[in-house]
């Protein structure tokens, strides 16, 4: 069985990325709790710079992140054009133009969903990205091969 299906990645699908992966990872947990726990302090009376230390620290992150993510895709040429996805039992190959690549499934480190993506690590800092406004009504046949051929403990989708 074979998928295929094409993605144009926007700023906003790559954002959402960044997003998740800071804030499921250790200093971006700990950076959130901190910020919010200096606001709820400043809040019950340790002072009005321990309030504006835990907002800078809340929304520092986000705005450097959507910066970061415009940025990118501005520069990246690869995000100019749709990119040609295509499923097999193998792995995932991605084209564009006359450049193909793939990787095998047992090579994928782990997939997971956001609100409006799924996103299949091919390591562990990249990824390959499946805005779900793209995948249609194939979403379910592509967590379908995503979660035949990955183990059961490396996919974390909900739909």
């Amino acid at each position: 069985m074979e998928i295929e299906f094409d993605v144009k990645m926007t700023s906003g699908d790559l954002f959402d990325y960044m997003l998740h992966h800071t804030y499921t990872s250790p200093s971006g947990l700990i950076g959130g709790v901190a910020g919010a726990l200096m606001v709820v302090a400043g809040g019950y009376g340790a002072g009005i710079l321990c309030l504006i230390a835990g907002l800078v620290i809340l929304f520092y992150l986000p705005v450097t992140l959507y910066l970061k993510s415009k940025q990118q895709f501005l520069t990246n040429p690869a995000f100019m054009k749709p990119l040609h996805y295509k499923l097999t039992e193998e792995g995932i190959e991605v084209s564009q133009g006359e450049e193909v690549q793939s990787g095998k499934w047992e090579d994928m480190h782990k997939a997971i969903s956001t609100a409006k993506s799924l996103i299949v690590y091919t390591s562990p800092v990249n990824a390959t990205i499946f805005p779900k406004r793209d995948l249609g009504e194939q979403a379910a046949a592509v967590i379908g091969m995503i979660s035949t051929h990955m183990p059961a403990k490396k996919v974390k989708i909900r739909y």
